[in-house]
């Protein structure tokens, strides 16, 4: 019994592993089941038909289950061809006994699809961004993928898992922009998609060891981390589209960069963005900047034309709400000193909060303090500011070259205008002697004190034609207080104080004094009339230099005492200027109109001690850039002239009388009866004289002379006049 229950057991045991044999291999041929399978393909979708003549009912031993296989089947959707390599259905074994068979799983392998035919199954799609995507975005590409759909114990759809890999697909980013040779593997359900080893091209930009993990329930989050390398030069021009809202893009002519990116975003169930979040870190290790348009700068003596940025480490976060950029390394702008600089920027679309710190080697002045750093000399320079719409908080600018330094803090701008600071600390020294030492203090009223300020420039500041009033918001008292002045031509200025008030940004009213030493004094007044709108000014001095080193007309005059008198309203003034006792030494113009009259000895006399005048007289109106000279009388023992004419911004036009040879007047004016009434004795002044023209634009004055003429009575009275007041 035993022995043919052991034969039996093994006959058995001989037909189950011959019977999974041929299950596992060839299996069995039937067509029992191809109604069944048809239906639950049809049911998962009503527009997909599938048609096929026999299956192979196998067994898979991975699976330990039982399943339908059929091999090149006709798969169709919406009348359009599904290339299908291989279904296989796996079925529960007792439900068959049961008469009830139950699919558990469906496992579709398809063959390489062409995007042209995803395209084609895309039109029957209902509208949608995914569609949309397909159709306009991918260029071409093949795509490898099988699809396994489980069912519940009611033969429902219950889930799904497709796995496949994408080859030489190309897509475009934007106009003229693709995304080339782009390859990856995937993995997706109902839930997850997995993208792994993601590698891409555009132009310059490689992508590299890309992954993607997107959740799609219950809204859909996705998740990316990758490496970029970027080797752009300016003959991809192109690409500088990917970065245009970039301000200096259009300037970028070389980028060699290494970086690492993670980007995160979440969308709602229409795919529209609700948040992300994409961090870079990495390293330039060059970057070329060319502007076609120099950086220039008041305050810069040379024009940047060009940036090099070496091993720039580089950190960013950005996110909807917040965006950090943080780079570090090092410039040049000669592309022989390489120096250090760090960049922070915070910034959403309202608000920007900028730390900048670097050093800085090339020539700098700063006109208003006579400062200028040498070239080569290091500086730090340090920067904090933040922007929101059009206002500016520059929380601290601090500037240290050797002994020099200059700090400002709380420094305010409203629409490109200055509302307010707290503090300005300035120390700097020329040719090692200190020349500024003194703060601001911008409170209640603005305090200006300190035991030097070097002016040498302001006359030229205070000249700039520039209408952009930028101070329009200052309205305050004012006090300044300074131990000494430098003042133009080598001049000093002593005990200097001023108090005075500030409206529009304009002086309204001042009260000030200084002194020049041997008593020799600077006084300056100015009263508001608020009645009639007008501001009268008046400065007198002991010397003249200071004030009139910056106007060409002044230039060779020395010596003198200056009055100047002013009407001021709201669009014009009106002035006078009185020089007394000075002299005209080398002085270009004149010399220029004596040597065409053939006046030799004038003209050698104002090249060498120079021609004394006892008073010189001007009257003018001024009205934006038109200077309109009424009248310019200047009077003295070698010579008297009569000009008049007007200045603009592109010309100057000036026509007179000049009357030399007091010796021959004199001698004419002693004639009986007719010298007498052509000139009176008290004038003791010229009969003859010569008559002259200037007219040009700046830089290109032509002069004219008619070296005989007859003096006019008007001429003769203005000496009169003239002669009276100084006596």
């Amino acid at each position: 019994m035993k022995k043919i229950f052991s034969i039996f057991l093994i006959l058995s045991l001989f037909v189950i592993i011959s019977i999974s044999a041929v299950l596992s291999t060839k299996g069995i041929e039937t067509n029992k089941f191809n109604s069944l399978i048809s239906k639950r393909i049809s049911d998962t979708n009503k527009n997909i038909l599938l048609d096929f003549s026999t299956i192979n009912f196998k067994f898979d031993i991975k699976e330990i289950s039982l399943f339908l296989e059929t091999k090149d089947p006709i798969l169709t959707y919406r009348e359009i061809g599904i290339p299908i390599k291989n279904i296989k259905v796996y079925i529960d074994f007792f439900s068959i006994l049961k008469s009830k068979a139950k699919i558990k799983k469906i496992n579709l392998i398809f063959n390489k699809i062409d995007i042209k035919e995803l395209q084609k199954i895309s039109l029957t799609l209902k509208p949608s961004n995914l569609k949309s995507f397909i159709n306009n975005k991918i260029l071409e590409g093949k795509l490898n993928t099988e699809l396994e759909l489980y069912f519940d114990e009611n033969n429902s759809l219950e889930n799904f898992i497709t796995r496949g890999q994408v080859s030489n697909l190309k897509t475009k980013l934007i106009k003229d922009i693709n995304l080339e040779k782009v390859k990856f593997t995937f993995f997706a359900d109902n839930q997850d998609v997995l993208i792994k080893n993601f590698y891409g091209k555009t132009g310059p930009i490689k992508i590299e060891e890309g992954d993607i993990k997107i959740k799609l329930n219950p809204t859909i989050f996705v998740n990316s981390n990758f490496k970029t390398n970027i080797a752009y030069s300016s003959k991809q021009i192109k690409h500088l589209n990917l970065v245009k809202r970039f301000k200096y893009s259009k300037n970028i002519k070389k980028i060699q960069a290494d970086l690492f990116n993670n980007f995160s975003i979440n969308f709602d169930k229409t795919y529209k963005v609700i948040d992300y979040n994409y961090n870079v870190k990495g390293n330039a290790s060059e970057t070329i900047l060319e502007f076609k348009n120099s950086l220039s700068q008041s305050f810069l003596i040379d024009t940047i034309d060009k940036l090099n940025l070496n091993n720039t480490k580089i950190e960013s976060i950005l996110s909807p709400k917040k965006n950090i950029i943080n780079i570090s390394g090092k410039y040049s702008s000669d592309n022989k000193n390489n120096l250090k600089y760090e960049l922070e920027n915070i910034f959403n679309e309202q608000f920007s909060k900028i730390n900048l710190a670097f050093d800085y080697d090339r020539n700098l002045k700063l006109d208003i303090i006579n400062y200028q750093k040498k070239q080569n000399s290091i500086a730090n320079i340090l920067v904090k500011l933040e922007k929101k719409k059009n206002n500016i908080l520059i929380e601290e600018i601090n500037f240290l070259e050797g002994k020099n330094s200059f700090n400002a803090k709380g420094i305010k701008l409203k629409k490109n205008k200055f509302h307010s600071l707290d503090k300005i600390s300035v120390k700097t020294f020329k040719d090692d002697n200190l020349n500024n030492d003194f703060s601001l203090i911008y409170g209640d009223k603005i305090l200006i004190k300190g035991n030097r300020f070097d002016a040498s420039n302001l006359p030229k500041i205070l000249n700039d034609k520039n209408n952009d009033n930028r101070f329009s918001k200052v309205n305050k008292d004012i006090e300044i207080d300074f131990s000494k002045i430098f003042a133009p031509m080598s001049e000093k200025l002593e005990n200097f104080k001023l108090i005075g008030k500030i409206e529009n940004g304009k002086f309204i009213k001042i009260s000030s004094k200084g002194g020049f030493g041997s008593n020799n004094f600077l006084d300056i007044t100015m009263k508001n009339d608020k009645k009639n709108k007008k501001k009268y000014l008046e400065i007198y001095s002991d010397s003249t230099k200071p004030l009139l080193t910056e106007y060409n007309f002044f230039k060779g005059l020395t010596g003198g005492k200056l009055l100047y008198t002013s009407v001021i309203d709201e669009e014009e003034s009106n002035s006078k200027l009185k020089i007394e006792n000075f002299k005209l030494i080398n002085a270009p113009g004149m010399i220029k109109l004596l040597s065409l009259a053939d006046l030799s000895g004038l003209a050698d006399l104002a090249q060498g001690d120079g021609i004394s005048f006892d008073i010189l007289e001007i009257e003018m109106e001024k009205k934006g850039d038109y200077l309109k000279l009424n009248e310019i009388v200047a009077h003295g023992p070698s010579m008297s002239v009569i000009i008049e004419g007007y200045q603009d911004s592109s010309i100057t036009s000036l026509r007179g009388t000049l009357v030399p040879a007091k010796t021959l007047n004199n001698i004419i004016s002693k004639i009986p009866v007719l010298g007498k009434i052509v000139i009176p004795k008290e004038v003791g002044e010229g009969l003859f004289g010569i008559s002259f023209k200037m007219k040009g634009p700046p830089g290109k004055i032509k002069t004219s002379i008619n070296p005989i003429r007859t003096i006019t009575p008007r001429f003769i009275q203005k000496i009169i006049d003239n002669k009276k007041k100084s006596k």
